[in-house]
């Protein structure tokens, strides 16, 4: 095994949680909880699962949890919606229609990926080879019952924060 090239990534494997959300109060809770994390503020998450699956209610569960008033909505079709906070900068991010790379470079987005503040992405697999490596992925699956399953992965040291 060749140990001088490896990546932190190879040398720490991903920290993996799970959580069980029964009702939208328990992603409520989950959404609190997550963003009392002082790690929060210059994290980069990932949302993964099926249309429907809770991707968007988890964020407007968080973004209101990190004190976002009024509405929230679906960056569906404008790509991003950018939130002002007192102490961070949010960009909640929905890849779902990006089709072409030189949109990433035309609006601007290596810049805000590259900033402080709070990175949320939706379908990031449309943007993928396109965005950094994400402190925290959560697989979002629901089932027969509308329970909701999700599936945490750190994948640094911030998100191993957040796990914790």
């Amino acid at each position: 095994m060749r140990t001088c090239c490896l990546t932190t990534v190879e040398h720490h494997p991903p920290i993996v949680g799970s959580a069980v959300w029964h009702t939208e109060d328990d992603t409520r809770a989950f959404a609190a909880k997550l963003a009392a994390h002082p790690a929060i503020a210059d994290a980069f998450i990932e949302l993964h699962g099926d249309l429907g699956a809770g991707k968007t209610t988890f964020v407007r569960h968080l973004l209101h949890a990190l004190g976002v008033q009024g509405r929230v909505k679906s960056p569906t079709y404008a790509v991003v919606e950018p939130y002002e906070l007192p102490s961070m900068r949010v960009w909640h991010f929905d890849f779902y229609r990006f089709n072409d790379p030189q949109e990433w470079e035309d609006a601007g987005f290596r810049d805000l990926f590259a900033g402080a503040g709070l990175k949320i992405a939706e379908w990031p697999e449309k943007a993928q080879g396109l965005l950094p490596l994400a402190d925290l992925v959560m697989q979002i699956e629901p089932d027969a019952q509308e329970t909701r399953h999700v599936t945490l992965r750190a994948q640094t040291a911030r998100g191993q924060e957040l796990l914790a």
